[in-house]
């Protein structure tokens, strides 16, 4: 079973989202170099892996609201994005974007359910890290 692994917010002025999200939720947020995304630790994560310490916890990311990516995501973790991209047409949704790399860590893309809500997957890179 695919479970829910990380979350995204969209934002229209990043500084100011993460000074809210900062002040509000004590939030800590890192913004990744290379890329126009920052990375919210919302619970305890182990420091080796990034994961949550905490069964059930995700931590998730702010990045720039899009015209195709306006609400909030959640990010579903698969064995393999292609797939399960087939399996999101396969069942009545639709893609949103295709997959794409993120270096080092793994891929991602996003898909559209019967009922209009955009959702993310995530593949890791099991060679990552070795």
């Amino acid at each position: 079973m695919a479970g829910i692994v990380h979350f995204e917010i969209p934002t229209d002025d990043n500084e100011r989202a993460n000074t809210f999200y900062q002040s509000a939720f004590g939030w800590n947020l890192s913004p990744m170099q290379e890329m126009d995304y920052t990375i919210a630790i919302t619970t305890p994560s182990d420091e080796e892996t990034g994961r949550p310490s905490e069964p059930g916890a995700i931590n998730g990311a702010l990045f720039p609201r899009t015209d195709s990516l306006k609400n909030p995501i959640l990010t579903i973790d698969v064995d393999d994005v292609d797939a399960a991209l087939g399996q999101v047409e396969s069942a009545g949704g639709s893609i949103v974007q295709g997959r794409d790399a993120v270096p080092g860590m793994g891929w991602y893309a996003y898909f559209k359910d019967t009922e209009g809500n955009i959702l993310g997957l995530w593949q890791t890179d099991s060679s990552a890290g070795k």
